[in-house]
């Protein structure tokens, strides 16, 4: 586990990796913040970049949530072609909000499995070259396969197994971040 005070990265089979994240997470808050939007990229075209969607999904299909709003699921991602326009409208709609991004990303071998939190915005579509705006004022990364070569074939043959683990431990710990402002804000469920 690598940590700092701007970046958690935890592989996601540690045994306290939804404790870790819900924490550092809770620590970024502030509670004052009106609405607190989680923005899943990625696509279900992609087993490797379906790792925002899949969190989504979860997020909506299983938990009740008091403070996020989550945009972006299997059925109604957020990706590359609705990134601009989505984020626009949301920004909008939410003028006082904190905003998490949530993405895949490619990385060396050693650090696939590795789930990365920090304060700052990230770059979606950078593994393929893509340019898009930096979205967020947190995100949460998953280290899905190999960067470096091949980058589109390297996301398509992505385990979907690996995706699907990693996507359940993020929701697990948005779950928990939403559970703890709810306990901090006197907010009972």
């Amino acid at each position: 586990m690598l940590t700092n005070e701007d970046q958690l990265s935890i592989h996601f089979k540690k045994r306290n990796v939804i404790n870790l994240i819900s924490n550092r997470l809770f620590s970024y808050s502030s509670l004052n913040t009106k609405q607190i939007v989680v923005l899943c990229i990625g696509t279900d075209r992609s087993t490797g970049d379906a790792l925002g969607p899949l969190v989504g999904t979860f997020l909506k299909e299983n938990y009740r949530l008091q403070h996020l709003k989550v945009y972006g699921t299997l059925h109604y991602p957020v990706h590359a072609k609705n990134l601009v326009e989505t984020t626009e409208e949301l920004y909008q709609k939410y003028d006082d909000a904190h905003f998490i991004a949530i993405d895949a990303s490619l990385g060396r071998l050693s650090s696939i499995g590795e789930i990365q939190c920090g304060k700052g915005s990230l770059k979606p579509g950078k593994a393929l070259q893509k340019n898009l705006p930096p979205i967020g004022d947190f995100y949460i990364t998953g280290i899905v396969n190999v960067s470096g070569f091949m980058e589109y074939s390297v996301l398509q043959s992505t385990r979907l197994s690996l995706v699907l683990s990693m996507a359940r431990s993020i929701a697990k710990a948005l779950w928990l971040y939403d559970y703890k402002l709810s306990r901090s804000k006197g907010i009972s469920f």
